[in-house]
């Protein structure tokens, strides 16, 4: 099975080996049939704490590395 690939928003850098990236993807609203823009925010793995805040970057599904860690920054 490929693993998935998602493109986001570098939201946070404070911790060590750590970015937090947020995604927004459009979806079709259920009953109104209006695309409605929804977010969500993924903790992923900075090997080399390269990314800061505002970067655009791609992150690919991983094995779990911690308790919120299952993606790693696409190289």
């Amino acid at each position: 099975m490929p693993k998935r690939i998602l493109k986001g928003v570098v939201v946070g850098a404070s911790a060590n080996k750590t970015i937090s990236v947020l995604v927004e993807r459009d979806v079709m609203h259920p009953i109104y049939r209006k695309p409605v823009r929804c977010s969500k925010k993924y903790a992923a793995h900075d090997e080399h704490n390269k990314y800061k805040v505002g970067d655009i970057v791609e992150i690919i599904e991983s094995a779990p590395i911690s308790k919120t860690k299952k993606w790693i920054v696409a190289a």
